[in-house]
């Protein structure tokens, strides 16, 4: 009996072995390639890259997403937990190129605003990027990061989507891009009232183009309905810079 188990275990290996030579392996199918970008500091990130992408073909639009606080630290798995990046694991096609940076273990997105600027420059320069359409979103502390970085570069993005954060009101004026903001009526993580007065704040200055979405039975974890929702990739493609 022994001699037929190590028999068997052994024709297991060769199988998975055989079927995964020339091609991903069943079990490391992630097209999200683990990357570092070096700066002052290193700042790893996520890379995905739509299928039949192609440098010198039609450029892409990008997406860069920023994760919230219990995602922070040097384990770029730890990204995939939520939001985009989740979602990356298991959608066939995705039509943009997606960048999910890591924040570091106990910082704040606010922090490394010069750090990611200088990384989408670097992706913007790397890789086939429609400048047109560059997107940015993120949830909880990312979602305050995702204001922060509209609010510091203001012509940098075609559009936003935080979703669950808040933001400085009194910089609001200078978010001009169109804004898709997410909260859930019942989050005590962060209020209501701080993506509420931010959508207030820049509709006061002057920019109708803000679309808010507040789920009434949904608490912080809002973001699984927001990320799960196709029309706001669809939306994110109806925008465009007059950047080229």
């Amino acid at each position: 009996m022994k001699l037929n188990l190590k028999i068997a275990v052994i024709v297991i290996f060769f199988s998975l072995f055989n079927y995964c030579v020339g091609k991903t392996c069943p079990m490391n199918r992630s097209k999200q390639q683990e990357k570092v970008f070096k700066i002052q500091t290193s700042l790893k990130y996520l890379l995905y890259l739509p299928d039949g992408y192609d440098k010198k073909g039609q450029a892409l639009p990008l997406i860069v997403f920023l994760h919230g606080a219990g995602e922070r630290g040097n384990d770029l798995k730890k990204v995939k937990a939520w939001g985009i990046p989740k979602m990356l694991e298991k959608k066939k096609d995705f039509p943009f190129i997606v960048v999910s940076p890591q924040c570091p273990a106990g910082a704040w997105w606010t922090e490394y605003a010069e750090s990611l600027k200088a990384l989408i420059d670097y992706i913007k320069t790397e890789y086939n990027v429609d400048a047109s359409r560059i997107y940015l979103t993120g949830l909880s502390m990312g979602g305050f990061g995702t204001w922060y970085m509209a609010e510091r570069y203001p012509d940098e993005f075609a559009a936003i989507a935080p979703v669950c954060g808040g933001g400085d009101v009194f910089w609001a004026k200078q978010i001009t891009v169109p804004v898709w903001a997410f909260h859930g009526a019942k989050d005590d993580v962060v209020l209501l009232q701080r993506s509420q007065e931010m959508v207030d704040a820049i509709k006061s200055a002057g920019n109708n183009n803000v679309k808010f979405t507040i789920y009434p039975e949904l608490g912080h974890g809002c973001w699984e309905a927001a990320y799960g929702d196709e029309e706001l990739y669809k939306w994110f493609l109806s925008h465009k810079s007059n950047k080229k």
